[in-house]
């Protein structure tokens, strides 16, 4: 009787689910290497349940036909920081961050959210915050509290003593009361390096995020050099990998990179100057790039207001002197890349103008929407759930005007967003 009684609850929970289905002139699924005609994905619940002009329509189902316009998955981003607000004044940043509540910066960090989920955004690999602000934001997000797109969260990333990861540096000794240290983000040598791991874990981290070399927006350090011994970076990715987690390095300079490389990191995050070893080593080892080049966007936007202390402007200047051309390589060389932006050193939102930087460098259009669905979800570890339009996966759909593999510009106006079989957005409505 229970057997039957539970049969007859999930058959009346499946009826009361209406089917949707999304009609369009266009479709890219994720993995194809070109867009076909007609668009049509079948959802029921929070799944695809089918996909083409081949699927099945239930009887019911609500049609949403959005005309002239392509159907993708939903977009993703690996590299964001969407509990950091964004100024034009690196001072005024500064200052908001030492002056506004935790719970205030958190509020602003809803808005982010919400930005971002409503740019197409589905999921983003959220790579450092304070407080553990992220963590609460991913909660709230998943249960529903607060619209966003799905997170992974790196709770704090992590650094050495007076490093780019640490928040402290430039400023005075003993700004937070006591000098930083692992509840920080900030630990030195293997031993410890294991035990933050540990630490971030415990406290809720999907990912492991460290600062392999120096930083552009940073005050003490020079953006290129290493700042973490092989010895210790072999630690720490052998200790999240133990946990099953991924690690991801913040690495500029060449010689940084390639200690994160060979210790087994999953991805490489803006490689400014990376060098023809450190790129083939990628390569071999299949190691993901994460190039942000939205971040060298917005820091040219910040240097045109004058806004930059003098030694972070002239960092700012060289890497945006490097990073196109190391970009370039690396497509030629056909590493895996992955989209993402590095959200807040711009403004949130903006996440998908990401596509045209990317085919500005000599991307295929087509690739770079991969790029920013599939191979995003390879990276993060999703692509089982999500990351292409197949059945069986959430409903994690965007659906832009026209054609992007003709006009990539297209990724910046979404015009309709789903979410696990939720709709956010509809401009057509």
């Amino acid at each position: 009787m229970r057997i039957t009684l539970f049969a007859l609850v999930a058959t009346l929970a499946f009826a009361q689910s209406k089917p949707i289905v999304i009609k369009a002139a266009r479709m890219f699924d994720g993995v194809s290497d070109r867009v076909v005609s007609p668009g049509l994905v079948v959802v029921l619940g929070e799944k695809i349940r089918g996909v083409g002009a081949k699927a099945e329509i239930p009887a019911g189902s609500e049609i949403i036909d959005l005309g002239d316009a392509t159907i993708l998955p939903g977009f993703m981003d690996a590299h964001t920081h969407l509990t950091m607000a964004f100024e034009f004044d690196f001072r005024k940043q500064q200052m908001d961050t030492l002056t506004k509540t935790v719970a205030e910066q958190a509020l602003d960090a809803s808005v982010n959210a919400r930005v971002t989920l409503m740019a197409g955004f589905t999921t983003v690999r959220d790579v450092g915050a304070s407080d553990f602000m992220d963590v609460g934001l991913r909660n709230a997000i998943a249960s529903g509290s607060v619209p966003g797109p799905r997170m992974l969260v790196a709770t704090n990333a992590i650094g050495a003593t007076g490093g780019h990861c640490d928040n402290a540096a430039g400023f005075k000794f003993g700004l937070f009361g006591r000098e930083t240290g692992i509840q920080d983000g900030v630990a030195n040598g293997p031993d410890q390096m294991r035990l933050i791991v540990r630490f971030n874990i415990k406290y809720g981290a999907d990912v492991i995020k460290t600062c392999a070399t120096g930083g552009v927006l940073s005050l003490t350090d020079d953006v290129d050099t290493p700042q973490l011994t092989q010895a210790e970076l072999d630690a720490l990715v052998d200790e999240a990998h133990a946990l099953r987690r991924k690690t991801a390095a913040h690495a500029h300079g060449a010689a940084g990179a390639k200690r994160a490389i060979r210790a087994g990191i999953d991805s490489i995050e803006h490689g400014s100057f990376l060098d023809d070893e450190a790129l083939d080593m990628m390569k071999s080892r299949g190691t993901y790039y994460v190039p942000t080049m939205m971040a060298v966007q917005g820091v040219r936007e910040i240097l045109e207001k004058g806004y930059l202390p003098p030694q972070i402007a002239a960092k700012g200047r060289a890497a945006m002197a490097a990073l196109d051309a190391t970009v370039a390589k690396a497509i030629a060389k056909q590493i895996k890349i992955a989209l993402d932006t590095d959200a807040s050193v711009y403004p949130h939102g903006r996440n998908a103008e990401e596509f045209a930087q990317m085919v500005r460098v000599g991307m295929k259009p087509v690739d770079a929407l991969k790029a920013g669905t599939s191979v995003d979800a390879q990276l993060l570890g999703l692509f089982e759930k999500t990351g292409s339009l197949e059945a069986g996966k959430w409903a994690d759909i965007v659906v832009v005007p026209g054609n992007p593999a003709d006009d990539i510009h297209a990724t910046e106006k979404v015009m309709f967003v789903m979410k696990e079989g939720t709709v956010f957005k509809n401009a057509k409505k």
